[in-house]
């Protein structure tokens, strides 16, 4: 929580790799593994988009 009301709230690390994760709850586990899936389908997903656009300006460029 911010000190004063100005202050930005600084987003909670959901986990940083190389963890110790001897502290983390049976459920804390599960829901950062949850996370992690989801955030691999994303960087995938920005991997297709970005593979995509190469391909199109490729394929301009070799007219």
């Amino acid at each position: 929580m911010a000190l004063f009301d100005d202050e930005p709230l600084r987003p909670k690390k959901v986990h940083e790799i190389g963890q110790d994760l001897s502290l983390l709850s049976v459920d804390e586990l599960r829901e950062r593994i949850e996370q992690l899936k989801a955030e691999v389908k994303r960087l995938e997903a920005e991997l297709v988009s970005k593979g995509s656009s190469r391909l199109a300006a490729e394929s301009l460029f070799r007219r």
